[in-house]
């Protein structure tokens, strides 16, 4: 063991970080069937003459997928067991940034789409279930992602895992699945949140996630206790820098990285609102070009009549609203 403890990886320079790459069976299995399945799906709604957009496809694989390579597969995979920064990396890349790209492609929605009507049903039915509504909560799932990030780091679970190779990769899994329970639902085409959760809401829901999110990083780097400083102390390598340091490094990553990905979330949510807005709007012209048309022949038919209230303006209804505000605008 000592012979063992005595060989050190090289220096961990940007090339080599970029150059280091290891394999990762459970990963790997993970990446081919999420892809997989995906693909699937992308495929059996074009071929039935539907169209699913490009750009979902590539944040799915690209940063969705991509992430769970990285993080688990390269120079961070390497060097993650004799630095802390590598890991705090890892972690934070799978639950927030990965999930992230997921969502972005919004895998529930394509299951529906491609799925069979039986199918799918059953997939709207899971999402409305008991459970799932639970565990996505919006508030639920946000304590759930905190907590996560907090047990991993500041109990036994994290240093353990850097000895036992099976509980490193439910792990991965665990910090996952944690950052999917609140990102997935909000920005699905779905109804996979409560109808309260209007686009208003998520944008605040999603603000307030982001503060959240930036909890473990500030204290991680604030806290003066080593975290798995058995480990660090014993595995890190000559030319590493002090391990109170390295974990400063590692906070700070966490931190840096939690503000990078609430801004993009927080901008594509806002996008939503605005696309849902534009439709309901160009749903209410509709609506009102159906009313005014046959109005205007029967009044021309009818000849001059007395003055009386247009319509819009005795009548409660949503066209009518409408109506009144355009005039005001006018």
């Amino acid at each position: 063991m000592s012979e063992l403890s005595a060989v050190y990886l090289p220096e961990a320079t940007v090339g080599r970080l970029l150059g280091s790459w290891q394999p990762d069976v459970p990963a790997l299995l993970l990446v081919a069937v999420l892809g997989g399945l995906y693909g699937w799906g992308v495929v059996r709604v074009r071929r039935r003459g539907g169209a699913w957009p490009a750009a979902r496809l590539a944040a799915f694989v690209v940063l969705g997928l991509g992430t769970i390579v990285v993080a688990t597969m390269s120079g961070l995979a390497v060097y993650d067991h004799e630095l802390f920064w590598p890991a705090a990396v890892q972690n934070v890349g799978l639950d927030l940034l990965a999930p992230l790209g997921l969502a972005l492609g919004d895998p529930l929605r394509l299951a529906v789409e491609a799925l069979p009507e039986r199918g799918a049903y059953r997939v709207r039915r899971v999402l409305t279930g008991r459970p799932v509504r639970l565990l996505t909560f919006p508030l639920v799932s946000t304590v759930l992602v905190l907590a996560t990030e907090l047990a991993v780091y500041f109990t036994p679970y994290f240093a353990t895992a850097l000895r036992v190779g099976w509980l490193h990769e439910l792990m991965y899994l665990h910090l996952l699945a944690a950052g999917c329970l609140f990102v997935l639902p909000v920005l699905t085409r779905e109804q996979a949140l409560p109808a309260w959760c209007t686009h208003p809401v998520r944008a605040v829901l999603v603000f307030l996630d982001g503060v959240v999110d930036a909890l473990p990083g500030l204290v991680v780097m604030t806290h003066g206790t080593l975290i798995a400083g058995a480990w660090y102390l014993h595995h890190a390598p000559p030319w590493s820098p002090d391990v109170h340091h390295d974990q400063q490094l590692g906070g700070g990553a966490m931190l840096g990285i939690s503000e990078l990905v609430a801004l993009p979330f927080l901008l594509v949510v806002l996008a939503q609102w605005v696309r849902a807005e534009r439709a309901q709007t160009a749903v209410l012209d509709r609506r009102l070009d159906g009313e005014l048309a046959p109005a205007a022949p029967a009044a021309a038919a009818q000849g001059p009549v007395g003055l009386v209230r247009p319509w819009w303006e005795t009548e409660g209804g949503e066209v009518a609203a409408r109506v009144r505000r355009q005039a005001r605008g006018d």
